[in-house]
């Protein structure tokens, strides 16, 4: 006989064995709600591998009695929707076709648009499933015939009691008693990283490898910790996954949390990612350190310098010290302010010709320079001299604010004595 997953054979049946997904299958989810009303609409669901999308789709097939037909999109083709199709009010399908499709993301636009007829006439309920955010791989007109749910990752101690069964199963099944050493259970539920078909798998695998004494399969932290080493890392370099943890990261460091930016740089730099994590780092430093502690660039770049010659694993060293550098540093987004309200000027065309002793001189005389007008400020005490710089139709706009902190202050106080400005 052909071998069956565990996790699949022992696949949730009602939405009461559902574990996770409170927020949306709780006693007064609206998903849960829909199904139980019995008038299912087009869906698409959101979220991690392993998170019930599937179990969903399957519950609301049995629960509205109607023929359900599976496809996966990265090796379907529009030959296999039209076979689904032709199910349509036929005996195959008397009360109607609920089509499953996962991995929508691999859909190419003309593959998706021709969903289109049958989801508006009623003929076919599609439901889809991705792991990516719909709001970029779903085209607008499937979306907009659909309602969107996002299935979140499993917290482990909803994860707990799936194991538990899953551990109850393969008793009966090898005729033996199983038993846990301390520590095996919150360890699978934690490493499987909210996937909870791969906490079932890593305890499928470690019932396999349990040594069995007088009966009793024994299943230890250490074997454990083997079967399901690296396997909560879930990330995807071209999925919502790099984004997230790349964000995460940013965040908190302009947050001045060390504790969190450390986590996500560790994670980056498990998953081998340390390009991101460089490029997140460095644009701290001036998006949100900036002129409340301009050496921090400088130091920054030294550390990322001493990483990428260093390599993986070491280069985890000057990266951490970065990122501690940066999150524990004074704020201040005086910088990206700033550039943001001059980008914005000129992206408007609020522009204008460059005062003309501004303007580089094209001849050779230097006595050119002297009809420009252009007054050198070193020439003048405290090295400043009033002159405009901006061009005549915006001579007056203002994008720099200082900060308040220490460093801008001092530099805020420096300018107003020079300038005689309060």
């Amino acid at each position: 006989m052909a071998y069956r997953p565990l996790a699949d054979e022992i696949r949730p049946e009602t939405l009461d064995d559902v574990v996770g997904q409170s927020h949306i299958l709780g006693s007064d989810g609206v998903l849960r709600r829909i199904i139980e009303s019995g008038n299912i609409p087009n869906m698409v669901f959101y979220g991690p591998s392993g998170t019930g999308k599937t179990t969903v789709a399957n519950i609301i097939a049995k629960r509205t009695d109607r023929t359900l037909h599976r496809l996966n999109a990265t090796t379907a083709t529009l030959a296999d929707i039209r076979q689904v199709i032709a199910d349509v009010d036929t005996l195959l399908a008397p009360n109607g076709v609920l089509l499953y499709l996962d991995e929508i993301q691999y859909f190419n636009k003309k593959q998706q648009q021709s969903l289109l007829e049958f989801m508006e006439n009623g003929k076919i309920t599609v439901i889809t499933s991705t792991t990516e955010n719909p709001y970029f791989c779903v085209f607008n007109a499937v979306l907009s015939r659909s309602t969107v749910f996002e299935f979140k990752m499993v917290e482990a101690e909803e994860i707990k009691p799936a194991l538990l069964r899953a551990v109850s199963v393969l008793e009966r099944r090898k005729k033996v008693k199983a038993k846990l050493e301390d520590g095996v259970l919150d360890y699978l539920a934690s490493a499987c990283g909210g996937d909870v078909r791969k906490g079932i798998s890593g305890v499928e695998l470690l019932f396999s490898v349990a040594p069995i004494r007088e009966g009793i399969a024994h299943m230890t932290l250490e074997d454990a910790k083997t079967v399901g080493q690296r396997s909560a890392m879930r990330y995807d370099r071209d999925g919502d996954d790099h984004f997230d943890i790349a964000s995460a990261l940013m965040k908190s460091l302009r947050g001045s949390d060390p504790d969190a930016a450390l986590h996500y740089l560790a994670r980056l730099l498990e998953a081998g990612d340390m390009i991101t994590a460089i490029r997140r780092i460095l644009c701290s430093a001036s998006e949100d350190v900036g002129m409340a502690y301009p050496q921090a660039i400088s130091i920054v770049k030294a550390c990322v310098d001493s990483a990428n010659m260093l390599g993986l694993p070491e280069a985890k060293l000057p990266l951490a010290q970065a990122v501690i550098l940066l999150a524990t540093a004074p704020k201040s987004n005086s910088v990206v302010e700033g550039i943001g309200k001059a980008t914005a000027d000129v992206s408007a065309g609020r522009t204008g010709d460059y005062p003309r002793h501004l303007q580089n001189v094209h001849a050779d005389s230097s006595g050119m320079e002297r009809e420009q007008g252009y007054l050198y400020p070193h020439n003048y005490p405290n090295h400043w001299v009033q002159q405009q710089y901006l061009p005549d139709r915006i001579k007056d706009a203002h994008y720099y604010e200082f900060g308040d902190n220490k460093t801008e202050q001092a530099a805020k106080a420096y300018w107003e004595r020079i300038k005689g400005t309060i």
